[in-house]
């Protein structure tokens, strides 16, 4: 599985002949464009988690022609953007649905802001988990009374991904969370079978390295934690190698 950084909780996965897009509101290393006009794959699948202008974006229509379906989140089908995009070749999404095409099957979680959680399982047998927005959104300063419910909302959402197996899980790690930014990661990483991890939604702020308590409660995951758009990594065995 190639795995290549777009941009905030963007990425474009490669599985054997299967392109996954996450979340591509913006490419600035023209990874997409580049993959699209190869044309070597059989089937392109575009995902959007929510409608929030840093997850989706119109540009992506211009994949129209190549792509086999897009796959949205059901808020985004409220909002004016999405009529450029052509009606039949859009599947929307509720929260806790399912839906199968040619390659893949995909599940949906809810999220602890707007839309939802992507479980994507190829014909491979290769299942990615992209958490969209889905986070413990502790935010320092915040009302006693927000945080709490923060809380409630991630530890029920949780409750319903326990056991959850993945080979790979995209998950916020926010710097804007400041001390607070491991707490969701952590809680995710032990209540699930996750392999890897991607560390995501890092604008603005350096590569994260895990703190010494996630060290001690977490068992040795492999990590990558990418910065630069166009940043590559082969995953193999549960390892991320480097292809920068």
């Amino acid at each position: 599985m190639e795995i290549i950084y777009l941009l905030n909780s963007g990425f474009m996965i490669r599985d054997e002949q299967t392109l996954l897009v996450f979340d591509d509101y913006e490419d600035p290393a023209k990874i997409v464009d580049r993959a699209v006009n190869k044309g070597n794959f059989e089937h392109l699948y575009i995902f959007a988690s929510h409608a929030h202008f840093d997850h989706f974006d119109t540009h992506i229509r211009a994949y129209a022609k190549q792509a086999t379906r897009y796959i949205f989140s059901n808020d985004i089908k409220r909002t004016k953007r999405v009529k450029n995009f052509p009606a039949e070749d859009i599947t929307f999404m509720k929260k806790y649905s399912e839906w199968q095409g040619e390659g893949i099957k995909v599940w949906t979680y809810d999220s602890t802001d707007v839309g939802v959680s992507f479980l994507v399982e190829t014909d491979s047998g290769a299942r990615i988990f992209h958490a969209g927005d889905f986070n413990w959104w502790h935010w320092e300063g915040d009302k006693p009374e927000n945080q709490i419910l923060a809380k409630k909302d991630f530890d029920r959402q949780l409750k319903r991904m326990k056991g959850l197996e993945v080979d790979v899980a995209f998950f916020p790690v926010d710097g804007r969370l400041r001390s607070s930014q491991e707490l969701g990661v952590t809680e995710f990483i032990k209540n699930t079978e996750a392999k890897s991890l991607v560390a995501m939604h890092r604008v603005g702020f350096p590569a994260w390295i895990p703190s010494y308590k996630f060290q001690l409660e977490i068992s040795p995951l492999p990590i990558w934690s990418p910065v630069t758009p166009g940043e590559k990594r082969l995953l193999i065995d549960n390892k991320f190698i480097s292809r920068d």
